[in-house]
């Protein structure tokens, strides 16, 4: 398990607990945090679970592949640490995350 803390753009924090090989967005959704829209189910085909990893933790979650490269053209407000929280698995490497979510999505 790994705790993940979501920040909503407003700044109230969410603590979730997420299991191994699960997705950052299905942890998300599963525990209902706002903002997280989730549209495509996490297929990677929309933008709507667009995140901006903590700069602490970039490097342990590493950069977006090509495919999620191109449908983060289709995200509000992209910059530096932004990723699809689909595309983002689970590990115990993770265990304290801190992702941002945007005021608007896709």
């Amino acid at each position: 398990m790994a705790k993940i803390t979501y920040i909503t753009h407003d700044g109230e924090p969410h603590d979730v607990e997420a299991e191994a090989g699960a997705t950052v967005m299905s942890a998300a959704v599963r525990s209902m945090v706002p903002g997280i829209d989730a549209e495509c189910g996490g297929a990677c085909a929309c933008a709507t679970c667009h995140v901006y990893v903590d700069e602490a933790w970039q490097e342990v979650v590493g950069g977006p592949s090509p495919m999620e490269e191109d449908m983060l053209d289709f995200a509000m407000e992209v910059r530096a640490g932004s990723r699809l929280s689909c595309q983002i698995k689970v590990t115990d490497a993770l265990d304290g995350l801190v992702v941002r979510v945007p005021e608007e999505q896709a």
